[in-house]
């Protein structure tokens, strides 16, 4: 009876199939469109595959360039607290004049008037952060692809 009952609807369909011939042509042709717009924009824009860069020693930081930088941050925790005072004396011998600021408001009025040597952060949770520079801002990012 199973057979009987799964013969009978395989009938059925190939009935309504038949019937509807421009509906059953366009459930075929419509994802075949597809896959093929797809691959024909794949091929318009490859991958562009890299190849391996050997380890090389890159040699110390050239601290001359960041002489008498200053970084403002924002918002005054005791994590940003620690992170700057970590950026500051663990990573250069001199340390970086680092300043906080209470909002994001005050920093943008600092740059302003600091000279062109100043950057800011502004933290938004403990994991990620925003730079701004004196004209422009800049995202934190890991590295992205090619859209």
């Amino acid at each position: 009876s199973v057979w009987r009952q799964t013969r009978a609807l395989l009938f059925k369909n190939c009935l309504v199939k038949c019937r509807t011939k421009k509906s059953s042509v366009q459930e075929v042709l419509f994802p075949l469109f597809f896959l093929f717009w797809l691959i024909l924009m794949s091929m318009m824009h490859p991958h562009k595959k890299y190849g391996e860069v050997p380890n090389t020693d890159l040699g110390t930081l050239d601290t001359s360039l960041l002489v008498n930088l200053i970084v403002g941050y924002t918002p005054p925790t005791t994590m940003t607290r620690e992170i700057m005072k970590k950026v500051a004396f663990d990573n250069f011998e001199d340390g970086i004049i680092t300043e906080e600021y209470l909002s994001e408001e005050e920093l943008q009025e600092a740059s302003a008037f600091k000279p062109s040597n100043f950057v800011g952060v502004v933290f938004n949770d403990a994991m990620s952060y925003q730079l701004r520079f004196p004209d422009s801002v800049t995202m934190s990012s890991l590295y992205m692809e090619s859209r």
